[in-house]
């Protein structure tokens, strides 16, 4: 079989996929625009994706193609009506990244809760150096035990992030924008009880017609003017016009982002604008991406391909 790959740069340089060597031909292509898609897959049994758009456009002149796999959980960009007339089998990989992004999810809290950019500037700059007291006590922090973490969407990640924040003494509490039915053993909320009462909120959603445009500024007029916002589930949830107005407003306190509506960011994107800047904690993308869960991600891909074609023993 022909195993092409049209965008494998966006799974990292770093990963050794050489087992895929073992099923047939292997083409690499670093990325593909959409008019350079219908040469590349004309004579390919499979095809391994991340975000380039699957449809009758791009893999029109693929006669031979039997199997779509995406390098990741949305598949937002496959025309899955189109596969399906074509007779083309579509899969993607759900769960791969649950402990990375949790630990992301975290990461991006702490920075902001405990005012980690201004610390570590204010040592590096050399105004710790001489200074009056062994302690600086301009910023101020507050512990985590006894806070409220709201968390929009209660899926893999974000039942994981939840654990975590039990452990911390967190009052874990949540709401499903599609309406999915309760979780036992934990907190369901409507959505304005959310947004009220909580200290820190996290989306870990993925972006549908329940949560396209979710969070705007209405949304955040709600929430308390201490409230930490992080998104980690997709960049079309939340309107970053509002976001940046409600940070220099006030209406929250700080915002960590590992996604965003255009990636990469757009020169015009207003949240580079916002007036202070360390109340902002923005990451390209990346939560997902630790050496481990790329590496689980491609075992997955390299084991589904072999299941489908029946070939495990290799």
């Amino acid at each position: 079989m022909k195993i092409v790959f049209l965008d494998v740069k966006t799974i990292g340089e770093d990963l050794d996929l050489s087992g895929f060597n073992c099923l047939g031909e292997v083409v690499k292509y670093p990325f593909s625009t959409p008019s350079e898609i219908p040469e590349r897959v004309a004579d390919a049994d499979v095809i391994v994706l991340n975000k380039v758009r699957i449809c009758e456009e791009t893999i029109w002149t693929a006669s031979n193609l039997k199997l779509v796999c995406v390098t990741g959980t949305g598949t937002n960009n496959l025309d899955k009506e189109y596969l399906q007339n074509r007779g083309v089998t579509w899969r993607n990989v759900a769960g791969y990244s649950t402990e990375s992004v949790a630990q992301h999810t975290f990461a991006m809290l702490f920075y902001l809760l405990e005012k980690l950019r201004y610390y570590d500037d204010y040592v590096k700059e050399g105004r710790y150096i001489c200074d009056t007291s062994f302690t600086h006590f301009e910023e101020h922090f507050h512990e985590l035990n006894g806070k409220t973490w709201g968390i929009i969407g209660l899926g893999n990640i974000g039942r994981r992030v939840a654990s975590v924040a039990g452990a911390f003494g967190v009052h874990v509490i949540y709401t499903s924008p599609s309406g999915s039915p309760p979780q036992p053993g934990y907190r369901r909320t409507d959505m304005d009880t959310l947004l009220g009462t909580s200290d820190i909120i996290s989306i870990h959603a993925p972006l549908n017609q329940f949560t396209e445009n979710l969070i705007d500024i209405k949304a955040f007029q709600k929430m308390k003017p201490s409230c930490i916002f992080l998104n980690l589930g997709r960049g079309a949830i939340v309107i970053e016009q509002d976001l940046a107005d409600a940070l220099d407003r006030h209406m929250i306190a700080a915002a960590g982002l590992d996604v965003l509506r255009e990636e990469p960011i757009l020169p015009d994107n207003p949240l580079l604008k916002i007036k202070d800047r360390g109340r902002i904690f923005i990451t390209p993308h990346v939560a997902w991406a630790s050496v481990e869960a790329r590496t689980r991600l491609m075992e997955i891909i390299l084991q589904q391909i072999k299941d489908f074609f029946c070939l495990s023993s290799l």
